[in-house]
């Protein structure tokens, strides 16, 4: 039987600016993203066996263990991406309920994968996109390779449920979706009733969100069949600073 999928509003190339500046959120199809960042459909996809080698989340807070994933951070100023020295992801409770607080120290993006010339690439182009935004500035930026699998029955992309991040821009590439069903993506707006559904199911399409303006969320998956999972890459970009806890930055 086949699961039937809303599919999202995909987003011109020419249009981005506009569209994100409108509703707060856009969505690009692969081509548009191999189009705006320069890195070929071909390139990216060789980076797609790279979510194989991801690491077991060992903070999850609800017991499951059906999250895998490395984090690794960078400061992008035009087209310069300098690598920073591995960090801790931590957000304040305010954002993230279940996990803020925490210092979360995930195993790096393997160095290959951070120096290869698709993932570069699709970094200058979201450093792009929040200058066009924001204007231009170094943005502060941290990606995360996840992989979400239902060995255990059921997967949670955002345990936290609908939430902000505390940057300035998100996006969520869909790498693939893996004899699964479920996660559905959600896009609320922060001051109105309004929000958007859709399944992202491209792979190496985005979701771009103005995270000041939108908060998001994605249900949770199941699998269709054996070994089902679902990876995504989620790119932050702030301005000014990382968000780190307050309390390490006074000391």
């Amino acid at each position: 039987m086949s699961i039937q999928t809303l599919q999202p509003p995909l987003t011109a190339a020419v249009d981005l600016r506009e569209t994100i500046r409108k509703q707060g959120f856009a969505v690009l199809s692969a081509e548009s993203v191999a189009q705006l960042s320069g890195a070929s459909l071909e390139a990216l996809q060789q980076l797609e066996s790279t979510w194989a080698s991801l690491a077991p989340d060992q903070y999850l807070k609800d017991g499951g263990r059906y999250r895998y994933r490395r984090h690794s951070s960078y400061e992008i100023n035009g087209d310069q991406v300098t690598s920073v020295a591995h960090r801790a992801h931590w957000q304040p409770l305010s954002y993230n309920a279940l996990h803020g607080g925490m210092h979360r120290w995930f195993e790096p993006v393997e160095a290959r994968v951070s120096q290869d010339s698709a993932w570069q690439a699709l970094l200058r182009f979201l450093g792009r996109v929040a200058s066009e935004m924001h204007g231009p500035q170094t943005w502060f930026t941290e990606a995360h390779q996840f992989r979400i699998d239902t060995a255990d029955g059921i997967g949670r992309p955002t345990p936290e449920g609908a939430h902000r991040d505390g940057v300035h821009l998100v996006a969520v590439f869909m790498v693939g979706r893996h004899h699964i069903k479920g996660g559905e993506t959600r896009v609320f707006e922060m001051t109105t009733p309004f929000g958007q559904r859709f399944t992202l199911t491209q792979p190496w399409s985005v979701l771009l969100l103005d995270d000041e303006r939108v908060i998001h969320e994605t249900t949770p998956i199941q699998p269709a069949e054996e070994n089902g999972c679902r990876d995504t890459l989620v790119v932050t970009l702030r301005a000014k600073s990382f968000l780190d806890d307050p309390a390490m930055i006074k000391a």
